[in-house]
């Protein structure tokens, strides 16, 4: 007959083994360490941009947009500078090993190309999959997973590991938009990430919603960003083609906005077996005073995009044959005489990619901001 753990006193563990019966589970209890003994340490920053903190070590950060943005592009930069030793923070200088998870992209046709494309060195970049006892090879699932990719990252001393998408990585059984499922995945994760000092980058979508916040419309669970310590938000402007991203999570930086860089894909072209082949590549091209949010609140009714090509029009007569006109005089002549807004003017001038300067005018020599078309558009009619 079994006997409960109740019956079971001082050495019957062992007789209960003998008999068949169940081990009483061990009790849990709680242990308790002064803050005193926890050593205090530096935190590293795998990314810092100038005097920005961006992307930390040893934690998940997570890049979102819709399709078509460059977030994926952004995984094969960031690995790019990691494995040459590039990236200007704690692994500057000493090129590291990268993980690479991918679901979606096909590596032949698609991965390998972006990684030659961004000047990654291949002998230190890692296709990760899962294989089945019967040698069958299938997609990383987490959490199961969580432990096997810990020690992935300790023998290869791999310094990021690119998830990509993170959500097709979230394991069956759990439903990823509930908070306290999804956490069951990315907790165990992040403690690999603390573990290890990599970095973890997942990559996602946003959702049809309509809103402006980029770590608010990931799709999914809440748990995609508040388990992350850092969050970037990409965007493109469908009218003038501006590619901003905005990094709107930042909990360990210490600041809670740091400047939006704009970057751009560039078509480059690469030697493959079969001949060359062309394929993008993400170049960052600065700081912008744009932002994701901006980008993803400004969708145009068709009244406002009437009025858009308006003041294009009214600019590119103002401004015809290279002359430069004193912003404050456009501005004047464009709301008086037109009924332009200035924040339509502002979309228009970014839209033609008007040149501001400052230039010494009247007889005081004082100067004043002067507008003008850039060169390209002095030549064409477009």
């Amino acid at each position: 007959m079994s006997m409960t753990p109740a019956e079971l006193g001082a050495g019957d563990a062992v007789r209960a083994a003998v008999l068949g019966d169940p081990e009483p589970a061990k009790p849990r209890r709680l242990h308790l360490t002064r803050a005193s003994l926890i050593e205090p340490e530096l935190l590293d920053w795998a990314w810092r941009d100038g005097e920005a903190c961006r992307i930390p070590a040893g934690a998940l950060t997570v890049v979102a947009g819709r399709e078509g943005t460059g977030k994926s592009s952004f995984g094969i930069w960031l690995a790019a500078c990691i494995t040459r030793g590039t990236l200007p923070g704690t692994f500057y200088g000493t090129p590291r090993s990268v993980l690479y998870v991918a679901v979606e992209d096909s590596w032949a046709h698609t991965l390998v190309p972006r990684l030659i494309a961004a000047g990654a060195d291949l002998d230190l970049v890692y296709r990760v999959e899962a294989v089945e006892a019967e040698g069958i090879h299938g997609t990383v699932s987490l959490p199961r997973d969580n432990e096997e990719l810990r020690e992935v990252i300790a023998e290869h001393d791999a310094a990021l590991v690119v998830l990509d998408p993170l959500m097709s990585l979230i394991g069956g059984g759990i439903d990823t938009h509930k908070e306290r499922d999804v956490r069951k995945a990315l907790d165990p994760l992040a403690r690999v990430a603390d573990k290890t000092g990599a970095v973890l980058l997942g990559i996602a979508h946003f959702n049809k919603s309509s809103g402006t916040d980029a770590s608010s419309l990931i799709t999914g669970s809440g748990a995609f960003k508040n388990v992350a310590r850092a969050v970037f938000g990409f965007a493109r402007d469908p009218d003038d083609g501006t590619r901003v991203m905005t990094q709107s999570k930042n909990s360990l930086g210490g600041e809670d906005t740091l400047p939006s860089l704009a970057y751009a894909i560039e078509q480059v072209e690469i030697e493959t077996r079969k001949g060359p082949t062309g394929v993008g590549r993400l170049v960052f091209k600065g700081e912008t005073d744009r932002s994701v949010s901006e980008i993803l609140g400004q969708s145009l009714s068709g009244e406002e995009r009437q009025e858009k090509m308006t003041a294009v029009e009214f600019l590119k007569a103002r401004l015809a044959g290279g002359q430069k006109v004193p912003t404050r005089e456009i501005e004047d002549e464009a709301t008086q005489a037109h009924g332009i807004s200035q924040r339509t003017l502002h979309r228009a001038r970014r839209a033609l990619g008007v040149i501001a300067e400052q230039m010494p005018t009247g007889h005081n020599r004082k100067r004043e901001w002067w507008l003008s078309l850039p060169q390209d558009a002095n030549r064409s009619d477009a």
